[in-house]
């Protein structure tokens, strides 16, 4: 461990402090950010934009936002990242026009363990189109009901798996 100067007060603060405990300006604290962006862009966006941690200027989370955003909060075309919006969103808690992830909210295709979109597949879904353990909507198709239009909706889909779905319901 070693001594920094804080830029605000000159007040001598542990290299590991989370903020000055002089006047309270955001520190690294060994929760140091990391950041990667692209030369190359598109639309004003990095192609590629990755970061993580704290951002040690402001003290939040950094924020990954590019075509392709990677991090712990990501906002692009293509986002990953714990908590994601984007056009295909992957993630934790994803939000997109296509979302991927635990919590799963899609304005067409949303799947995860809940899932809720125009067509939702996931533990627990919710759609217009909906598949799963627990599906609800205008044409579920779940071990409780399966309504004949989500059915033929699905087989162009996921083929003979629907009818291993249907079987293993009926039991």
């Amino acid at each position: 461990m070693s001594l920094i100067q804080c830029s605000e007060c000159n007040n001598q603060v542990s290299d590991k402090a989370v903020m000055c405990p002089k006047c309270g300006l955001p520190m690294a604290g060994g929760r140091r950010g990391y950041e990667y962006r692209s030369q190359a862009s598109l639309f004003g966006l990095p192609l590629v934009h990755i970061a993580s941690g704290i951002n040690p200027s402001t003290g939040r989370p950094c924020v990954a936002k590019g075509i392709i955003a990677i991090g712990n909060v990501a906002v692009g075309g293509l986002a990953v990242g714990g908590l994601s919006f984007g056009v295909i969103s992957i993630g934790g808690l994803a939000l997109g026009l296509t979302a991927i992830g635990g919590l799963a909210i899609g304005l067409l295709l949303a799947l995860g363990g809940m899932a809720i979109g125009l067509v939702a597949i996931g533990g627990g879904a919710l759609g217009y189109y909906a598949l799963g353990g627990g599906a609800w909507g205008v044409h579920p198709l779940s071990a409780n009901y399966q309504d004949p239009q989500a059915v033929e909706f699905f087989k162009h889909f996921l083929g003979s798996w629907v009818e291993q779905f249907q079987q293993a319901g009926r039991r």
